[in-house]
């Protein structure tokens, strides 16, 4: 047992942090939270590059009048009322205390979990981690294809809370996982088990991945690549064909171009090609969330059915599923190395 001097600070006993990192949500549905989580996602430099003055009167005179609104209603259709909160926080939360019983790292292991936006704050967590005694914190932010709209400005808000510390933790992030074969496998497995409870057979399958501005794609950032790359590996996992397995991207925001084909055109003229069945499953999210649950399961499926579609379903993300826990497991004690 260590003996400190007379009058020193106490100093909690010697503790490693894993700290999961998800997007973020709203903490209710009404205008003024969802405002709140709006004006804070969109005015994230990383996520928006256009003129900062320009956008600063289009977001406070134009978007957050509007949106807050339209998003909330989007929100009322998926939220979760027993505990008043959205999915997203659920099963974030969930993951956090899976993976904790998972690594059996005692009391040496801290497994804690934040949002980019919205709470428990990234900087609120790493305080709490480093009050425990975490003088060694490995960060994980939940995006398997990396993008700096993403992962970036995740480690990006840890980096900024760091600074603010005078005794910093050592850090160790977890790298994309776009190609790691638990990913993979994780993701295949999910998606065949799924289909085994469909009374049909899926004339297509499409992958969908979350939308990005094709001018982000040109100034170098890879999440279109490391999007193709899992569709590829998927597909030879599976043994589908590229026609068969097609990626789409959703979730397109504003007039700009963004990464093709889009998802809701491609849902659209489906039908008119013979595909009277469709199943969709989005690779991308750790978590299900508005972009999954009304997006695509709720407004898609209406899409899809107006234009003359028979049956559509939309496979669960990974979520805090047993093959999810031991896939996310795997890739974090990658990065804890020696650190248990």
């Amino acid at each position: 047992m260590r003996e400190l001097p007379p009058g020193h600070p106490p100093i909690a006993p010697r503790k490693t942090g894993l700290l999961i990192i998800n997007l973020g949500t709203p903490e209710a549905t009404d205008f003024a939270s969802m405002r709140r989580y709006l004006k804070e996602f969109l005015s994230d430099r990383r996520v928006i590059e256009v003129n900062p003055v320009l956008w600063w009167f289009i977001l406070n005179g134009i978007i957050l009048n509007t949106r807050p609104k339209r998003s909330g209603h989007a929100y009322e259709q998926i939220w979760n009322r027993e505990k008043n909160e959205s999915p997203l926080k659920t099963f974030t939360r969930s993951q956090a205390e899976k993976l904790q019983a998972a690594l059996a790292g005692g009391s040496s292991l801290v497994v804690d979990w934040a949002m980019r936006y919205g709470k428990p704050s990234i900087a609120e967590r790493l305080t709490a981690l480093k009050e425990q005694g975490c003088d060694r914190i490995v960060l994980f932010p939940l995006y398997p294809q990396y993008s700096a709209a993403t992962t970036a400005t995740a480690l990006d808000k840890a980096y900024e809370a760091l600074q603010a510390m005078r005794w910093q933790p050592a850090i160790r992030t977890v790298p994309p996982y776009f190609d790691h074969a638990a990913y993979v496998h994780a993701i295949a497995d999910s998606l065949k088990a799924h289909m085994a409870t469909l009374p049909w057979k899926p004339d297509r399958i499409l992958l969908a991945f979350h939308g990005l501005p094709r001018e982000y794609l040109d100034k170098g950032d890879p999440y279109h690549c490391h999007c193709q790359k899992t569709a590829r590996l998927l597909r030879e996992e599976l043994g589908l064909d590229k026609d068969f397995a097609q990626i789409v991207f959703q979730s397109r925001f504003g007039k700009a171009e963004w990464l093709q084909p889009y998802a809701q055109d491609t849902v659209e003229g489906l039908p008119a090609q013979g595909v009277k069945n469709l199943l969709m499953i989005s690779p991308g999210f750790a978590s299900d969330c508005v972009e999954t649950l009304e997006e695509l399961a709720i407004g898609l499926k209406e899409t899809f059915m107006e234009k003359g579609g028979q049956n559509f379903a939309v496979v669960p993300c990974l979520n805090d599923a047993p093959g999810s826990i031991a896939m996310l497991a795997r890739l974090a004690r990658d990065e804890l190395g020696g650190w248990l």
